[in-house]
């Protein structure tokens, strides 16, 4: 017996797609790579099934290809994505995205008492935990982790 398998999403035939987003980061992760202005074709897949997430958000863009700084921003939301680098319908690369060891300017320290939230200074975090991720700020060494990691 053949069980046809259907596709979510259309195919890409050039362009980046990152998949394995957990779904609830799905928007988050089209803010931090500012899609919202972008004038290439852009598909967003939400809630689609995935046996390792449960559901999972998938992004594609046509025609373009990010510069790793920037794909790798989404780890702070989303460790376990994954982007593929798609040319004449068919992936060429396949990486994981990873933190750096530092992130500038990306996440809002949630300590009201932090220099960063009453002084015109950008934000800076250490990597404690990549793979949960859990930050550290520089300033005044609060940490955050998951869900309570704010993106400015």
């Amino acid at each position: 017996m053949s069980q046809k398998k259907e596709l979510a999403v259309s195919a890409l035939r050039a362009g980046t797609v990152i998949d394995h987003i957990p779904a609830r980061a799905l928007f988050k992760a089209v803010r931090l790579l500012g899609l919202e202005n972008c004038d290439k074709a852009v598909t967003i897949g939400s809630n689609l099934p995935s046996g390792h997430l449960g559901t999972k958000g998938i992004i594609k863009v046509a025609d373009t290809v990010f510069p790793p700084e920037v794909l790798n921003r989404i780890a702070v939301i989303a460790p376990g994505a994954v982007v593929n680098i798609i040319e004449d319908y068919a992936v060429v690369s396949k990486q994981p995205v990873s933190l750096p060891a530092e992130i500038v300017d990306l996440v809002r320290c949630t300590n009201p008492k932090c220099v960063t939230n009453n002084q015109p200074i950008r934000t800076r975090f250490d990597v404690v935990d990549p793979a949960a991720p859990t930050l550290r700020c520089h300033y005044c060494d609060h940490e955050v982790s998951g869900d309570s990691i704010i993106l400015k």
